[in-house]
């Protein structure tokens, strides 16, 4: 008979998650770096004390514990800083997070969708209700009368790549094992939940010594299929002005010598998506920088007119695509190299299934000395310093533009600018929501391959404080430039103690300006007038039109226990910068506030992106703007075509 040792069942998840590893390319690392969690009851006497218990089994021994806990201040948050860590380590490393029953645990429900959403995993341990029913209804239960088994954790389901209900204690090693087979299945990877009923997170059950043992779980580099290697070099070789489109899936692969190898050889040009930008870095004469709604007018004006367009590891986004507009040629066609069969099959192209690294070294191998004309190549060069060139405008503005901003305010161009000159080549700059992950995307200059790091899957305010943390604590010595505005600091500024707490040096440039910069513009766009965009007083007709709120984030971030550094001119922001970056290691997150114009825009990409208009209205700015809209919309394809390198049949 097999040895056992008689756990608990939260004891038994927590010693098995410690000796979890993946691999890949021969490389072995923990899995798990660790647990974030906020504690309540249904998790307290359960994860909380089999934690409790590894650590102190642990440091009774000298060592430091496998798996350490870190106390978060939101449920959401903590699972943000587990997705940013598991990004800047490509995947094969990621964090669990821990909450109690009811709210805490549904409060990871959008963490989880935004994990999903971008293919990265993270571990959610989801308190559930009893298993036994026997105190049933708890406090925080959901009694739904039509079905006695569903609890407010079945909310995780559509969001989770993986989701399971450990009602007894003998099912818990099959759905850990499935839980790690998904985390490290770079195709299926996302957010996985399990959810365990506190009564039965306390019970104690014999298990089998080898659960318990070290387990490396490989993470695949699936090849790329000759014969479709083949015929994705075929069509590439027909045609005459090819494009590539880079997605994340070249920085998780960590194809990126791969795709500089392709692109020099093939003079093939390259066009980013926001989780594919720095995949070449800044300065390659093939890189257009970003394409799309948010792209540069050098990477849109050749995938206009690009009759093989060449995806890889891009899930083909509405703002990739500018809303299905951006790619004009009428006979356009697409080639996919995607790790993932359901984007490979994306916009009816010749899909290769495989890993990024491996599909594009097999395409370069089958073209062999095949390159692009010469006419193409000085195309891209002149088209990349036409857009350079706004770069530079937008980072030192004109005195025409300087001279009307009122005094203290500077424009988002310029602390961008600044930001990008006076950080290192290896720091991270970080944003998810709000008007500046498009300007990034088109303005930043990305020198390292991990120095870019915009959420825009899910595009989730609130996700850059504890981002940068997750970022932070992947590699220490990178510093992180957390992007802000203010509406998105409002959203979750309470990470901020988090990193006070860890000694973690994020630092964080809080853009003021007042209100939502990025829907404001929108709605001014789309002939909403900016309403209900703006951070102002009711003013005597009850809009919200009056004076501007007295809200001071600089005294809110000071009382969270941050060092603040205001500045009211450009000198001050570059000396603030300066400071910031020369503060130790340990020193603890820093903030940066800076006022800026929010009505001074970024270089225009010409591109669209798909936000419906009211059809009808009595509001002359909104019938206007559906005339523009439909006006684009005349501009969409539909990209259900042959596909590449085929004929149609009839």
């Amino acid at each position: 008979m097999s040895e056992t040792v008689r756990l608990t069942v939260a004891q038994a998840t927590v010693e098995f998650l410690a000796v979890q590893w993946s691999e890949r390319d021969g490389e072995r690392q923990r899995l798990f770096a660790g647990c974030f969690g906020i504690f309540g009851h249904g998790n307290v006497a359960g994860i909380g004390q089999a934690l409790l218990q590894h650590e102190t089994k642990a440091l009774d021994a000298g060592n430091r514990p496998a798996l350490p806990y870190v106390l978060a201040r939101n449920e959401q948050a903590m699972v943000h800083t587990s997705v940013a860590y598991a990004r800047q380590k490509d995947r094969l490393q990621t964090w669990v997070c821990t909450a109690s029953v009811g709210p805490g645990s549904t409060n990871m429900v959008t963490g989880a969708a935004l994990a999903t959403i971008n293919r990265l995993p993270v571990l959610l341990l989801a308190s559930d209700t009893f298993a036994t029913r026997r105190s049933a209804p708890v406090l925080q239960e959901l009694e739904a009368p039509y079905a006695g088994d569903v609890t407010v954790n079945d909310a995780f389901r559509p969001v989770s790549r993986y989701f399971d209900r450990v009602w007894r204690a003998e099912q818990l090693p099959s759905a850990l094992l499935q839980a790690m087979r998904v985390l490290t299945d770079p195709a299926e990877t996302g957010a996985v939940t399990l959810a365990l009923p506190q009564d039965v997170q306390a019970e104690a059950h014999d298990w089998p010594v080898e659960l318990f043992a070290d387990r490396t779980w490989h993470v695949a580099r699936p090849p790329a299929e000759h014969a479709r290697v083949v015929a994705a070099a075929e069509v590439v070789r027909a045609a005459r002005r090819p494009m590539i489109v880079a997605g994340g899936g070249v920085h998780y692969s960590g194809a990126e010598r791969a795709l500089l190898d392709l692109c020099a050889r093939t003079g093939i040009p390259v066009g980013e998506t926001q989780a594919g930008k720095g995949s070449l870095p800044h300065g390659h004469p093939q890189l257009m920088g970003a394409v799309g709604s948010t792209g540069t007018t050098a990477a849109n004006a050749l995938a206009g007119e690009a009759d093989v367009v060449i995806g890889v590891g891009t899930r083909w986004s509405d703002f990739t695509t500018a809303s299905r507009t951006v790619f004009q040629n009428p006979e356009v066609r697409f080639v996919n190299l995607n790790i993932a069969g359901y984007d490979a099959g994306k916009q009816a192209g010749l899909s290769v299934v495989a890993d990024a690294r491996e599909s594009l070294t097999g395409l370069a191998e089958a073209l062999g000395d095949h390159s692009v004309g010469d006419d193409y190549r000085e195309e891209q060069a002149r088209l990349w310093r036409e857009w350079d060139a706004e770069v530079e405008a937008a980072y030192d503005p004109p005195a025409s533009v300087t001279d009307r901003l009122e005094p203290g305010l500077l424009t988002q161009g310029t602390v961008l600018g600044l930001v990008n000159e006076l950080s290192d080549p290896r720091d991270v700059v970080l944003c998810a929501a709000g008007s500046m992950p498009g300007d990034l995307h088109k303005l930043w200059r990305v020198r390292d391959r991990k120095g870019y790091h915009v959420e825009y899957g899910y595009s989730c305010m609130g996700y850059e404080v504890p981002a940068s943390i997750g970022v932070r604590l992947a590699d220490e010595t990178r510093d992180v430039f957390a992007m802000v505005g203010d509406g998105g600091y409002l959203m979750m500024p309470t990470e901020l103690v988090t990193a006070v707490q860890e000694r973690v040096k994020v630092i964080v440039v809080l853009v003021q300006n007042h209100g939502f910069h990025s829907i404001g513009s929108l709605s001014e766009e789309l002939g909403s007038q900016r309403f209900g965009t703006r951070y102002r007083y009711r003013d005597p007709d009850g809009r919200l039109d009056g004076d501007v709120l007295p809200v001071d984030l600089a005294a809110n971030a000071r009382s969270l226990g941050v060092h603040v550094i205001e500045v009211a001119s450009r000198d001050d922001l570059e000396k603030a910068i300066r400071t910031a970056k020369q503060s130790p290691a340990d020193a603890g997150p820093v903030v940066i506030h800076v006022n800026t114009d929010p009505t001074v825009y970024a270089p225009d990409s010409r591109a669209w992106w798909d936000v419906p208009v009211s059809e009808v209205s009595q509001l002359d700015s909104t019938r206007s703007a559906y005339q523009r809209y439909e006006e684009h919309r005349s501009t969409q394809r539909s990209f259900v075509t042959p596909p590449a390198g085929e004929a149609p049949l009839l």
